[in-house]
């Protein structure tokens, strides 16, 4: 077997709504399923991509406010996904005031030498790094590079 690419991302969510607003409006996720009519036995919503990559990339299940929280600190699972905002620094500057404008904490901002990265939560409290990639890095010819000490991003 070889696996060809990541597919898709499925998260449980506490309130459905307010996932689909950051995920939509903030992030910009074309909705694809989940508008309350849905022939689904549970409470979902399926995003992709502007690109149209893919059938679906995101789909969000709701499990109710009452669900337990990420456990704080060190833990086995999902620590962070990455999605690709651009090509540019430009890019990531429109991406940073967008959330700057929706009042989303900036949960830090790294120079990995192949990407820029900003990283942020959603509202349930899943990490997401919102990245660039480095123009001019070759890390095909130089996979070290991914290896890269972090530094601190500069915008």
């Amino acid at each position: 077997m070889e696996v060809k690419e990541l597919g898709h991302l499925v998260l449980y969510v506490r309130n459905l709504e307010r996932s689909v607003r950051f995920y939509r409006d903030v992030l910009g996720w074309r909705s694809i399923l989940g508008g309350g009519d849905d022939p689904l036995p549970f409470r979902a919503a399926a995003f992709n991509a502007p690109s149209n990559r893919t059938h679906h990339e995101l789909l969000l299940i709701e499990v109710g406010e009452d669900a337990a929280g990420l456990p704080p600190g060190r833990r086995i699972g999902l620590y962070h996904f990455g999605l690709k905002v651009g090509d540019s620094d430009d890019e990531l500057r429109d991406a940073l005031r967008v959330l700057q404008d929706n009042g989303i904490t900036i949960l830090g901002a790294s120079d990995h030498t192949v990407t820029h990265s900003l990283y942020i939560a959603d509202p349930d409290g899943n990490e997401i790094e919102l990245f660039v990639d480095v123009p001019g890095v070759d890390w095909r010819n130089d996979p070290t590079l991914i290896a890269a000490p972090i530094k601190p991003l500069r915008l």
